[in-house]
C-alpha cells in the first residue's frame, strides 16, 4: 500500500468517521485499479478517461457485475478527489465517466403472515438460548435497525420504560427508535431470565445488550449465524436474514399508511430516495386496494 493511499484510507477512518467495514471497501477497491495500473505499467499520475474505460472493461469482462463496478467507480471517484486536493495528482478523470447501468433490485419483504409464523415457532422454543432469540426477532422487526446498529447496542442505549432506544447509526449519527410492548417484554424476558448466566460466562463483563453463548458481545457475522440457527430450531425456512427483517418493517409501515419522511428517520436514511425503494415494495397493497376500492375494477 502506498503512502496516498494509507493517508486517504485514515482521513476516511479518523475524519469521516467511516466504519472499518467501509474502509475496507476501499482498500479492496483502490487495491484492485492499482494491480491493473501496475499490469498495464501504467503510473497513477497517468491515469485518464481511457484507462479508466479500459479498466472498467476488463472487470466486467472478468465477470465483475455492474453493480459492483458501479461501487468501485464511485470508491475510486472519491480517491482520486483526495488526491486532486493534496497535490498528487493533477486531474480526477473519474468525474467524467459514466457508471454502467444497473437494473434497480427493490428490497424483498415478508409477508405479515410470515413475521407472526416465525414469532410463534421461535416463542415456542425450549431451548435456553430461545429468549434471547426471541428478543433479538422482536427488535429487528420493530424498529428496523441495520444488523451493525443492533450489535452495537449497548445497555445504556435502552429505556424500557420509554420503550425507545438510542441507535448509533452510519457516521457516527445517532437516533431514537421506538419500539412496541410487544418488544418490550421480549427484551425483558431475555434481560431478566438469559443475559445475567450469559454474561458470567465471559471473563470480562461487557455493557452490550446482546450477547453470544459465551457472554461476549455479538458480530453481524454471529447475528447472521444465530439467524440462520433460529430457522433451523424452528422448521420455518423464509430466509431469515437482518436486513428483510428491516425491509420487512419500512414495508409494514408504509402498508399501513406512515409518511415516507417518518420511516426515513426511523431507518437512519439521509437521503428520501433511499427509502423510496420501498414505495415499489407495496405494489400489491396498492392493487389491493385500487380492486377492492374502483368500482369498475370487478367482474361482474
Amino acid at each position: 500500500m502506498n503512502k496516498p493511499q494509507k493517508e486517504f484510507l485514515t482521513h476516511l477512518e479518523l475524519d469521516r468517521h467511516y466504519s472499518k467495514k467501509t474502509v475496507d471497501s476501499y482498500s479492496r477497491d483502490i487495491d484492485k485499479f492499482f494491480k491493473f495500473l501496475a499490469k498495464e505499467g501504467i503510473l497513477m499520475d497517468e491515469v485518464d478517461i481511457k484507462v479508466i474505460r479500459n479498466f472498467l472493461t476488463a472487470e466486467l469482462e472478468a465477470g465483475v457485475s455492474k453493480r459492483s463496478c458501479k461501487r468501485r467507480l464511485c470508491a475510486l471517484k472519491h480517491f482520486y478527489q483526495y488526491l486532486v486536493e493534496r497535490g498528487y495528482v493533477k486531474e480526477n478523470y473519474f468525474i467524467f465517466v459514466a457508471s454502467p447501468k444497473t437494473d434497480k433490485k427493490y428490497p424483498h419483504a415478508l409477508y405479515k403472515e410470515q413475521i407472526d409464523a416465525i414469532f410463534k415457532a421461535c416463542a415456542e422454543r425450549t431451548d435456553f438460548l430461545a429468549k434471547r432469540d426471541n428478543a433479538i426477532l422482536y427488535t429487528l422487526y420493530y424498529t428496523g435497525i441495520r444488523a451493525a446498529e443492533l450489535v452495537g447496542l449497548k445497555m445504556q442505549d435502552l429505556n424500557l420504560k420509554r420503550r425507545t432506544m438510542m441507535i448509533h447509526g452510519k457516521g457516527n449519527k445517532e437516533r431514537i427508535v421506538p419500539f412496541t410492548e410487544e418488544c418490550r417484554k421480549a427484551i425483558e424476558t431475555y434481560l431478566e431470565d438469559t443475559r445475567d448466566i450469559l454474561l458470567s460466562r465471559a471473563l470480562i463483563p461487557t455493557p452490550a445488550l446482546f450477547l453470544n453463548d459465551k457472554g461476549k458481545p455479538l458480530t453481524t457475522r454471529g447475528l447472521e449465524y444465530i439467524l440462520d440457527n433460529i430457522e433451523k430450531k424452528t422448521g420455518a425456512f423464509i430466509g431469515l436474514h437482518p436486513h428483510i427483517l428491516r425491509h420487512s418493517f419500512a414495508t409494514h409501515l408504509l402498508d399501513a399508511g406512515a409518511d415516507l419522511r417518518v420511516i426515513q428517520e426511523l431507518l437512519g436514511h439521509e437521503s428520501l430516495n433511499s427509502t423510496q425503494v420501498y414505495t415499489h415494495v407495496s405494489e400489491e397493497t396498492m392493487q389491493e386496494i385500487y380492486s377492492a376500492t374502483f368500482p369498475r375494477a370487478h367482474k361482474k
